[in-house]
C-alpha cells in the first residue's frame, strides 16, 4: 500500500486550521477553567458543555459559525467521499462524530439515509432541527467509546472527519472496529486526523505542544502518524486500505471483505445417490 500525496485536499483550508487553533487557546482567550478539569475521556460531558446553543455547537467543532463556509465546507467533504469511498442513492451513510449536521446537509441530498451518530444530546438536536427537511436522516446517541445502538451490517459506509484528533487512540481503534462490525459486506470506511509526520502536522503539533501543561484542556487536538490508523484498519480486518496526505491531513479508508458465496446444498435425493454413484464408480 502506497500514500498518495495531495492527491485531493480535505474541504479544510487556513481558515479553518486557524479555528481548530483558536479552540485550544492557542490564540484568543483562556480556555474556561471547567474544560481543563475536566478527564479527556469524558467526551460526554466535554461536548454536551460546549454545545448548549447552535452558535456555540458550531464553534465548538470548527471554530467559525458563518453558514456559506459550512455549505462549502460540507460540500467539499461530500466531494471528498465521492472521490475516495463513493456515495451512492441506495447507500446508508453513517457518520461518528456528526456535530450540527454540516456533512449530513451534503450528503443526505444524495443517498438513502444518512445517519448522525454523536456522544452529545445537544448536538442531535441540532441536527434534527437543522436537517428537519430531509425524511431520510436520522440521530443516534452514543457513549462516546462505541456505536452499539446501530445493528450489526446495517451501513454502507461509516466516516469520521476531523474528530479523531478528539479522541484517545483506544477509542479511534475502537470506532474503527465498531464501524466494520456494523459495515454491510463491501462496505466502506474513512476517517483522518492531523498528520504528525507533514510539515503542516508537525507545525500544529508544537503549538500544542507549547500549552502548558495544567492548562490543556480536556478536548485539545491529538495527531496521528499513517502507520497509527493504518494498524488500525488492517487488525480490525478491512482490506483494499488507502492514504492520502492532504497537507495537515493523513486521510485512511478500506473496505470490509464482500460476503463469501456459500456452497449451495444438494437436494436431499442427490445427497443419497452420491454414495451408490462411487460405489459403482469403484467396481
Amino acid at each position: 500500500m502506497s500514500i498518495q500525496d495531495n492527491a485531493k485536499k480535505l474541504p479544510i483550508g487556513r481558515r479553518i486550521v486557524r479555528a481548530l487553533r483558536s479552540l485550544v487557546g492557542l490564540k484568543n482567550a483562556p480556555i474556561p477553567v471547567e474544560h481543563v478539569k475536566l478527564n479527556r475521556s469524558q467526551y460526554k460531558n466535554i461536548w454536551n458543555s460546549v454545545s448548549v446553543s447552535e452558535n456555540d455547537a458550531k464553534m465548538a467543532v470548527s471554530g467559525y459559525i458563518d453558514e456559506d463556509l459550512y455549505r462549502q465546507m460540507g460540500e467539499g467533504t461530500r466531494d471528498m467521499l465521492q472521490s475516495y469511498v463513493g456515495i451512492g442513492p441506495d447507500d446508508v451513510v453513517l457518520e461518528i462524530g456528526a456535530g450540527v449536521g454540516r456533512v449530513g446537509a451534503a450528503l443526505a441530498p444524495i443517498c438513502k439515509e444518512w445517519i448522525g451518530a454523536d456522544v452529545a444530546e445537544n448536538m442531535l438536536g441540532h441536527i434534527r432541527q437543522r436537517l428537519a427537511a430531509f425524511d431520510n436522516v436520522r440521530t443516534v446517541a452514543t457513549s462516546g467509546f462505541d456505536l452499539s445502538a446501530v445493528p450489526d451490517a446495517s451501513v454502507d459506509v461509516v466516516y469520521s472527519t476531523v474528530v479523531f484528533m478528539h479522541l484517545e487512540e483506544w477509542d479511534r481503534y475502537n470506532y474503527i472496529k465498531e464501524g466494520f462490525r456494523i459495515l454491510r459486506p463491501g462496505g466502506r470506511m474513512l476517517v483522518d486526523n492531523v498528520d504528525i509526520t507533514s510539515d503542516l502536522g508537525w507545525k500544529f503539533f508544537e503549538e500544542h505542544c507549547a500549552v502548558p501543561p495544567f492548562e490543556r484542556p480536556a478536548q485539545i487536538s491529538k495527531t496521528s502518524t499513517p502507520q497509527e490508523l493504518e494498524t488500525y484498519f488492517k487488525r480490525a480486518g478491512y482490506e483494499a486500505i488507502e492514504q492520502v496526505r492532504a497537507g495537515l491531513w493523513i486521510i485512511t479508508y478500506g473496505r470490509k471483505p464482500a460476503a463469501q458465496e456459500q456452497p449451495q446444498e444438494q437436494p436431499a435425493e442427490q445427497q443419497a445417490a452420491a454414495p451408490a454413484e462411487e460405489a459403482q464408480a469403484a467396481v
